[in-house]
């Protein structure tokens, strides 16, 4: 063995034992601090998604196991996690010691208290402070919890959504040469709403013609749920130029064009009819799909494109058990109207929608000072990279350089990457308290759309009235 040999097995060494002495350290630290609260039996609730399920099946047994602490994880449907978090906070019954948080649901719950200032917590308890938890380790999107630089949420899920296409059918010769013929032009992931279109058109008309079961685009349109009512707020609407829902907050929270809004504007009915033609031609289940459904729809290879939720990007990419297109899969920023993406860049707009949440204690909590643990559990860059290719969420800066988060974002077609390069192009939901109570106003409007029972013109106009209307009961339109 020659001296750089021995030289670098002794570093290798070196570095394993300080790894060691590291882990050791950590595990005192763990089991010193939750001393007094062993036996402990901590409630959480949140909604089945992969990052929530890595959180019940994989770091909720590694705290225990470190702690004696434990943790149990409910995991259930958007609606039920939704209305059992608010109830229980409302009522301040204490059921729940961590709750799921949306970023878009968050400045309703600060504006009503219902969190505990985490940061807070954790100065006023010095011996709960994790030597590995920082929120400096966060990446941006954690300043979407935050009030007056006080975190109120530790993200646990960060993710935009693109615009997914099949590449084995984009790339298919007899497919190329058909859709050349019919155009005139390339087969290629689309930059434009009209490319976009005629994309779908082409792909849902190939499918019945070859009597496959496939169909030009995804399309979250349930006609009786809110998924709807994000796509085409959220992720929709923003790429014609639209953005915030089309209220003006500047200008006493206009919703009409009448009132400076931009609800009902030329802009907001071209992106609704537009949405509403690609519902027509995806699959037929897309009238009772959510998010959910988006990806499986997309995973059993029935659709050639779609937005999706990049949460969903790594198992319909990856996971053979679960998706028929794996390996299949390219990713895309979504098509987007003239000057939209270079408003983005200049922070006067955004293409589309940065989603995910963070865990929150509610103050009814009985259990908040070992429930701070485990949220700083979670929060540590330690745990991120397994948790990021279980599923594709970044919440941590440091999960970007890892080599295992690097390998897969290979296998994904550079999604990571995307996220890293492309994310400030997105942004979540406005910073609005009453999120939720103008949503429910509007949404029986945009349903009756959707069923055609209104017109898109008719139906934005009325629904951009009753925002106005919401809005002055409410107190913010004076």
């Amino acid at each position: 063995m020659n001296v750089r040999m021995k030289l670098g097995v002794a570093a290798i060494a070196v570095g394993l034992m300080s790894g060691t002495a590291l882990a050791d350290s950590n595990d005192d630290f763990w089991a010193k601090a939750a001393e007094s609260y062993k036996g402990v039996v901590l409630h959480g609730v949140t909604e089945s998604t992969p990052p929530s399920n890595y959180i019940k099946d994989v770091l909720a047994p590694e705290f225990e196991k470190k702690t004696g602490i434990k943790v149990e994880i409910e995991t259930t449907s958007w609606d039920q996690m939704y209305d059992k978090a608010i109830k229980d906070m409302e009522a301040g019954t204490g059921i729940y010691d961590m709750v799921y948080i949306e970023q878009d649901i968050i400045y309703s719950y600060l504006a009503r208290n219902f969190l505990v200032d985490i940061t807070k917590e954790l100065k006023d308890n010095p011996s709960l402070k994790a030597p590995t938890y920082d929120d400096a380790n966060f990446t941006t999107f954690a300043d979407y919890f935050k009030q007056k630089d006080d975190l109120y949420g530790v993200p646990m899920e960060a993710f935009i959504k693109i615009y997914l296409y099949r590449k084995d059918l984009f790339d298919d010769p007899e497919i190329k040469a058909a859709f050349k013929k019919q155009t005139g032009h390339d087969l290629a992931p689309a930059t434009t709403h009209e490319q976009y279109t005629e994309i779908a058109d082409f792909f849902t008309k190939w499918g019945k013609d070859h009597d496959m079961q496939l169909w030009g685009s995804t399309a979250q349109a349930h006609t009786g749920h809110p998924a709807s009512w994000y796509e085409y707020f959220e992720s929709v609407a923003p790429t014609f130029g639209v953005y915030n829902w089309g209220i003006n907050a500047a200008d006493n929270y206009g919703a009409t064009v009448e009132h400076g809004g931009q609800m009902n504007s030329d802009k907001a009915k071209a992106a609704l009819k537009w949405w509403l033609h690609l519902r027509d031609v995806a699959p037929p289940e897309s009238v009772q799909s959510t998010w959910s459904e988006v990806a499986t729809t997309f995973a059993a290879g029935r659709a050639a494109q779609g937005l999706v939720y990049g949460e969903n990007a790594a198992w319909i990419q990856a996971d053979e058990s679960k998706s028929k297109v794996v390996g299949k899969v390219g990713f895309a920023l979504p098509p987007l109207s003239p000057g939209v993406k270079e408003g983005a860049e200049s922070h006067k707009g955004y293409i589309g929608y940065y989603d995910g949440g963070a865990f929150g204690i509610p103050v009814s909590s009985k259990n908040k000072e070992a429930s701070a643990l485990f949220l700083e559990y979670i929060g540590q860059d330690s745990v991120q990279p397994g948790w990021a290719i279980a599923a594709p969420r970044i919440t941590n800066k440091a999960t970007y350089d890892d080599p295992q988060v690097k390998d897969m974002d290979k296998k994904l077609g550079g999604y990571y990457t995307m996220l890293k390069d492309d994310g400030h192009l997105f942004a979540g939901a406005p910073p609005y308290p009453f999120h939720a109570q103008v949503r429910e106003a509007t949404a029986p409007i945009f349903y009756k759309i959707l069923t055609g029972e209104l017109g898109a013109d008719e139906g934005l106009d009325q629904m951009a009235a009753k925002a106005e209307e919401e809005l002055t009961t409410l107190g913010y339109r004076k």
